[in-house]
């Protein structure tokens, strides 16, 4: 039996969205539906996720799961998210907001859900994009909190070096999707981090530790260390798993560097390092001098593959 994919541009990885646990699934089982069907090249490519896929998927009712995925339309076909990549005609990294699908609905004789994927989306969940993340569905399948699925996403980018980089409050809660919810820190920690944690390290094939990071007594960020354990199934971040002159910065100049800071695949790795609303996170040149500083103050930020294969493009 051939392993049940599921591939994301790591744009997409790192987007801001909020998704319920089954809205989710639903994009699990299209993006799976997409590959074997090699429909999603072409735009408009219609999907059709049946119940009965879903129920042995996620081990519920054949009727609990076509109720469920009724209940998910509404939700999916108004949800949108929000992304950043290199705008190709200014060369300036551009911030997007686009929806999930342009078309969604049930057919109750079926037993089934049909939906099209926006424009936007497509080459987000194809093998088109130089980067992406992958992992086997069934990592994800006992997860019951939709943060937790989303944690699960983030901190596998990091598998080549087992730690996330620092990422603020603020930006991980619009990751996972808060607005309002969750405001005090006790809550968010009990409510979403700690549960998704819980989740994770029982559910899946990694196991997952954080560190706060304060500003005097305020928590300002976290840090997600994890391994991967033994004879548990398969996760990959396209990352070339070679050591030594390839991972260092030894020898380059500044406008090597810059290169490699230009360089889209790079921007897409580690948009999440900076702010979309700082300089850096606004203008190339600024990024691109941000990014010239990180790389001699610490490489080690810099793992998810070789660093020098970022010069050719």
């Amino acid at each position: 039996m051939s392993k049940q994919l599921v591939t994301k541009d790591n744009s997409l990885i790192g987007a801001s969205y909020s998704l319920g646990v089954v809205e989710q699934r639903l994009i699990f089982l299209a993006i799976i539906e997409a590959r074997e069907q090699k429909t999603l090249i072409e735009a408009g490519g219609l999907l059709r996720i049946y119940a009965q896929s879903y129920a042995k998927q996620f081990n519920v009712e054949k009727h609990t799961s076509y109720e469920a995925m009724k209940r998910a339309v509404e939700g999916l076909y108004e949800a949108g998210f929000a992304y950043s990549k290199i705008d190709e005609r200014s060369g300036k990294i551009g911030h997007y907001k686009s929806r999930w699908v342009d078309k969604i609905g049930y057919i109750d004789d079926l037993g089934c859900v049909e939906l099209v994927f926006a424009s936007d989306v497509i080459p987000l969940i194809t093998r088109l994009e130089a980067r992406y993340t992958e992992y086997e569905l069934k990592q994800v399948v006992g997860l019951q909190s939709e943060y937790a699925i989303r944690l699960y996403e983030l901190i596998i980018q990091w598998r080549s070096v087992g730690k996330t980089s620092q990422i603020s409050l603020v930006e991980l809660r619009e990751k996972l999707g808060l607005v309002d919810e969750y405001q005090r820190i006790e809550a968010f920690k009990r409510r979403v981090l700690d549960l998704a944690i819980t989740q994770i390290n029982e559910h899946t094939d990694i196991t997952v530790e954080y560190e706060q990071h304060k500003q005097g007594r305020i928590i300002k960020g976290f840090t997600f260390k994890f391994k991967v354990k033994k004879n548990k199934g398969s996760i990959n971040t396209k990352v070339e798993a070679d050591n030594g002159d390839m991972f260092t910065i030894k020898g380059l100049n500044d406008k090597q560097l810059g290169r490699i800071a230009r360089n889209p695949s790079f921007v897409a790795d580690y948009n999440d390092l900076v702010s979309s609303t700082s300089p850096a996170g606004q203008d190339m040149n600024m990024w691109e001098f941000e990014m010239i500083n990180r790389l001699k103050k610490d490489i080690s930020q810099f793992k998810k593959r070789p660093i020098r294969e970022y010069l050719e493009y």
